[in-house]
């Protein structure tokens, strides 16, 4: 049986569109500032729609405006919220992109990382299905990794990090279940390419 995974593209892309990934277009978007330096970022996030439960399809009714708000009691706390990213990658692997890499997805907020404000201006968002502190699947990572490969062909990339290490204190996500020794392994990219590893707990004193 043919699957996805089976026609990835040779030649990824079709101006900032991904050809592997379907196409979903998201109004929210906006033209990267003409001051903004070089999209050298990539930023790993995780997301599901209701938190926990997945395949619903919300995710991608969020990303296009189309959520119904009151289709579930969590939604009242997003009411309204317009927000994207580049990519989403499903629990099964598959990649789904709403805007245009040369185009600036509204997905870091407030953020500041590599000595630079404002990650949108210069950063590609990739949304991980899933919820943090839980664990993500093999064919994620997968997908994940060809993306990163594929966007680094087109674009300077220096950079992979979470939406906690761009907004720490206010975001939590890909969270610790997010194996960034496991990405750092596939891609063989340097070290210094990735976040500083966390510390180790602090045993309690008796």
């Amino acid at each position: 049986m043919t699957t996805w995974d089976d026609a990835w593209p040779a030649t990824p892309w079709e101006g900032g569109w991904h050809r592997a990934a379907h196409r979903l277009e998201s109004p929210n978007h906006g033209v990267r500032p003409a001051a903004a330096q070089a999209i050298d970022l990539i930023v790993v996030h995780s997301i599901s729609l209701p938190p926990g439960e997945f395949g619903t399809g919300a995710v991608q009714q969020l990303f296009t405006n189309t959520l119904d708000w009151d289709a579930h009691p969590y939604y009242q706390g997003i009411r309204g919220l317009q927000v994207s990213a580049h990519f989403f990658i499903d629990r099964t692997g598959v990649p789904w992109q709403f805007v245009d890499c040369d185009l600036r997805a509204w997905h870091a907020g407030q953020s500041f990382y590599r000595g630079r404000a404002q990650c949108n201006d210069d950063s590609i968002g990739i949304e991980l299905e899933g919820l943090e502190g839980l664990g993500f699947e093999a064919v994620q990572y997968q997908t994940l990794a060809r993306l990163c490969q594929d966007i680094a062909q087109r674009y300077p990339i220096e950079h992979v990090a979470g939406h906690e290490h761009i907004a720490p204190g206010r975001k939590q996500d890909p969270g610790p279940g997010f194996d960034w020794a496991h990405l750092r392994r596939t891609l063989g990219w340097p070290r210094h390419q990735f976040p500083p590893a966390p510390l180790p707990a602090t045993p309690p004193f008796r």
